[in-house]
């Protein structure tokens, strides 16, 4: 075997947590140290850079986590070039670059989503660190690759969540939304909708007609279907909200604060709340609503995510033997792939309107709200 390009690396986890980066961070250090790499565990995200607070990380340390969920080096939203330090917003790049040198790391594998990837990037080109990624997220929105680990695991919990559903709705013959996280791409709800026999579902890349809507549970109700069962994405929008987001006269805001100019917090009604009042008002069904939320980051990974989380962690390790940075590990197909970090760093990978589930959704008679 011959000798690694890569001496020491750095490894972090950031962003919002989900099932699979323990098995993550246990693929890339494991083929590391097979290759004589030096791993080390950066705590609580891009702060723990920031403070220098690491730990070292052997095949002890790794043993037994690959199906844990969560992340046991702790992940944090922060970002290097605009960190909160007291109160005060600043720009912590140069101590972040510091600590990696005081270290002798020669790069540093960031395990996040679509803002890791950005905060990655940026790290290399202000502060000139060698950087290797992996996609992380429940929403499956990172571009350059086909699928994200966290996915899998995250669309298993909607679906069971969907199928349980089913019961209480036919039982009392409601109408049932459940709301599935995805504010920009509707991965995770169109998937998971399907895989339940969801009767509508609603995704951001295709506002919906609440009449449409109506006039789908009202029908099913006439061929004495008496439940019906929504999947809401969290960022799901009407065509007129839509309309007026095109235009600039709707400003995007948080789906539950809004503060106005002379500093009043508004609390808004979530938009599955809405939606489930709306129904009612228009057709008389008796709604409820169920909000996931961080249940469906939770728990441990599916054995697809484990062998995914495995795959990109070993693919990493043999990249960084071979001195390949500025990267993110990728998956294309049955393969994995090295693709440069600045075609993946600020874009979403939303659903095609063209894309196959979307057809087969429709071919089962599931209502897209158009």
């Amino acid at each position: 075997m011959a000798a690694s390009k890569t001496r020491c690396i750095g490894i972090l986890t950031s962003g919002g947590d989900c099932p699979g980066l323990n098995a993550a961070i246990r693929g890339v250090a494991k083929a590391a140290l097979h290759y004589g790499i030096k791993v080390i565990g950066v705590q609580d995200g891009f702060r723990g850079l920031v403070e220098n607070r690491t730990v070292p990380i052997d095949d002890a340390v790794v043993s037994g986590i690959l199906t844990h969920g969560g992340t046991f080096l702790g992940s944090s939203r922060d970002k290097p070039h605009k960190m909160d330090m007291g109160g005060r917003i600043m720009d912590m790049t140069d101590v972040a670059v510091a600590n990696l040198k005081k270290l002798n790391i020669d790069c540093l594998v960031c395990l996040g989503g679509n803002g890791t990837q950005k905060n990655a990037l940026r790290l290399h080109e202000k502060g000139g660190v060698n950087v290797l990624t992996l996609p992380k997220t429940i929403d499956n929105d990172v571009a350059e690759t086909d699928i994200t680990f966290g996915f899998d695991s995250a669309m298993s919990i909607a679906t069971e969540a969907i199928d349980r559903l089913h019961t209480t709705a036919t039982s009392h013959h409601r109408a049932m939304i459940c709301e599935i996280m995805g504010h920009q791409a509707g991965w995770l709800p169109l998937g998971a909708g399907i895989a339940g026999g969801a009767d509508v579902i609603l995704i951001p890349e295709i506002p919906y007609d609440l009449k449409v809507v109506v006039e789908h549970i009202m029908t099913r109700r006439h061929h004495n279907k008496r439940f019906s069962i929504i999947a809401v994405a969290e960022g799901a929008v009407s065509k007129e909200d839509a309309a007026e987001n095109a235009s600039g006269k709707r400003k995007p805001e948080s789906p539950l604060i809004h503060k106005e100019k002379n500093g009043t917090v508004l609390i808004q009604e979530p938009k599955a709340s809405r939606i489930a009042r709306e129904i009612q008002q228009l057709s008389g069904v008796e709604v409820r609503v169920t909000s996931l939320g961080h249940i469906q980051r939770g728990g441990i990974p599916t054995a697809n995510d484990r062998l995914l989380c495995t795959r990109l962690g070993t693919k990493a390790g043999q990249l960084l033997a071979d001195g390949v940075y500025n990267v993110m590990v990728a998956i294309r197909g049955q393969d994995c792939v090295s693709v440069p970090l600045e075609k993946v760093a600020g874009i979403t990978r939303t659903v095609p309107k063209d894309h196959p589930w979307i057809e087969t959704a429709r071919l089962v008679d599931t209502c897209m709200g158009s």
